[in-house]
C-alpha cells in the first residue's frame, strides 16, 4: 500500500531541492536560536525594578488565564 500516489512522491535523487529546503531550515534554526538568544539578553540587561514589574505583569497574565480557563 502506497502512502502517496506516484505523482506526489518525492524523488529522492532530486538532490537540489533538498539541498535547498535544508539550507532553509537550517537559516530559520539559526534566525530562531539568535532571536531567543537576543531576548534572553534583553532580559538580562534589565534592572531590579524592571525585572520585578516583568515578573509581576507575568503573574497577572498567569491568573487570569487561569481564571478564565
Amino acid at each position: 500500500m502506497r502512502i502517496f500516489p506516484d505523482t506526489a512522491a518525492p524523488n529522492p535523487h532530486d538532490y537540489a531541492t533538498a539541498r535547498r529546503r535544508a539550507e532553509q531550515e537550517r537559516s530559520e534554526a539559526i534566525d530562531d536560536f539568535w532571536r531567543g538568544a537576543d531576548a534572553a539578553w534583553a532580559r538580562v540587561q534589565l534592572t531590579a525594578d524592571q525585572r520585578l514589574a516583568r515578573s509581576h505583569q507575568r503573574l497577572q497574565a498567569r491568573l487570569v488565564r487561569r481564571a478564565v480557563a
